[in-house]
């Protein structure tokens, strides 16, 4: 994520919504975002796209990994 988008981490406002309206909102920011797979992690905690986020929520996009 940090090549796409030349940061480590940001801070948004972010009053209330869903993780599917924040991947929509990152898509825009930076487009290609969906090309990615990306698990979500909402205060630590996997979560699906249904999940709400509200202010002061901390959110994580992990990547795919592979194992072996």
């Amino acid at each position: 994520m940090k090549e796409l988008t030349k940061k480590k981490a940001e801070t948004i406002s972010w009053t209330a919504g869903t993780v599917a309206e924040l991947i929509k909102w990152a898509n825009e920011t930076y487009p290609g975002f969906t090309d990615f797979s990306w698990h979500v992690a909402v205060n630590e905690e996997y979560v699906l796209e249904t999940e709400p986020i509200y202010s002061g929520d901390s959110v994580a996009f992990i990547p795919p990994v592979s194992g072996g």
